[in-house]
């Protein structure tokens, strides 16, 4: 304020000077005085400081505007990066509150995102250091149980403390069940690990149904008749073709046939069909066994999850068969679904028909149409 009023006090000053000392000056502004009039009343300006004095003053008031308002901006921004040094400290939970108008806002708004953004790759980052954890440790569990059978009984052959022949045949075929164990453990966990990588691609070709569910069927009669347990397919209409990856797709459905007959306690049926509903293919595993708890339907399809509190012999297995049938189906932009009663537990998956996928509402659709009633 004091620098402006002390420059318009010189700005007056010389102006007074030249015209006092440039007569030419002088008359020249008198000759203009006497020709401009303004309004009816022909108002004539008789002093030209007046004229100069309220221009320098509008002249004031905008530069004194322009000034408070970039000091006012000046402040925001401080305020602004104060906020940020703030969260930089570690106070990640902390977001900037306040609302400002034009840019600075998208400023504001931007860096709330940002934070967020950063805040939630800090939670999924922890979730996965969480998982591989989790993983180590299951499979550390899984696979130390029979390693440790085998080194056993292996150990008593190796020391001689056995009695006859056929201690030792005894022996071996234990160690032999156990390693037969652990190497599905790690086949289950290799095709797991698989499955997890989104970026490897699938071996897509067209493939009937109708023979790849006999074939799947076939692989386990022999153990279903064991436990007197009757396997049967049924596909309509036939041929029913698919766009898929045959290998991973018949993974799917052994992991759900063996699934039945592991879990499937007192069931005598485990039925395989298949069928069309529009550009979706319909499969549904079900068996009559006993029903699975309806607390623990939510939690099947997780990775390492048992519906049996107990690591028991009978089952084995490393919880993982499940976890692998969805992230197969999910690769082929399907969903798979489970529904128990104590008429039967099915498992239910709907693919497209082709891998030009539809969306996901469709899908979604379409399985819950394919739900067996309750």
């Amino acid at each position: 304020m004091i620098l402006l009023a002390m420059i318009n006090l010189a700005i007056v000053v010389i102006l007074q000077w030249i015209v006092r000392h440039n007569p030419g000056v002088n008359s020249g502004i008198f000759i203009i005085k006497q020709s401009l009039a303004f309004g009816p009343m022909e108002i004539r300006i008789w002093s030209y400081q007046r004229i100069v004095i309220g221009i320098m003053l509008v002249i004031d008031i905008w530069a004194l505007w322009w000034r408070l308002m970039r000091r006012y901006r000046q402040y925001q921004q401080d305020h602004i990066i104060r906020e940020l040094h703030y969260i930089a400290q570690g106070h990640l939970d902390h977001r900037i509150p306040f609302k400002l108008n034009g840019s600075l806002q998208d400023v504001i708004t931007s860096v709330n995102t940002l934070v967020d953004s950063v805040v939630q790759l800090m939670d999924d980052e922890r979730q996965v250091e969480k998982s591989k954890d989790e993983l180590i440790t299951n499979v550390s569990h899984d696979l130390r149980t029979p390693l440790t059978s085998i080194i056993g009984y292996l150990g008593l052959i190796e020391n001689k403390q056995y009695h006859n022949e056929q201690d030792i045949l005894q022996y071996t075929h234990i160690a032999y069940e156990k390693a037969v164990q652990m190497k599905g453990m790690v086949d289950d966990l290799f095709e797991f690990t698989k499955v997890q990588q989104h970026g490897a691609p699938l071996n897509l070709m067209k493939v009937d149904l109708d023979p790849l569910l006999e074939q799947v069927s076939a692989s386990f009669e022999l153990e279903a008749e064991k436990k007197g347990i009757e396997i049967s397919t049924h596909v309509d209409p036939k041929p029913l073709m698919i766009e898929a990856d045959p290998e991973k797709l018949g993974r799917v459905f052994s992991n759900l046939v063996s699934n039945a007959l592991k879990y499937g306690h007192g069931a005598t049926w485990i039925k395989l069909s298949a069928s069309r509903y529009h550009e979706m293919i319909i499969v549904k595993v079900a068996n009559n066994g006993e029903p699975i708890p309806q607390k623990s339907l939510k939690h099947v399809f997780d990775r390492f999850y048992r519906v049996e509190s107990s690591r028991s012999k009978a089952t084995g297995g490393t919880g993982l068969g499940l976890a692998i049938v969805k992230g197969i189906v999910d690769r082929h932009h399907g969903q798979v679904s489970v529904a128990s009663d104590e008429k039967e537990t099915a498992f239910t998956v709907v693919l497209p028909a082709s891998q030009t996928a539809p969306s996901e509402a469709a899908v979604n659709g379409d399985a819950a149409k394919a739900q067996p009633a309750e």
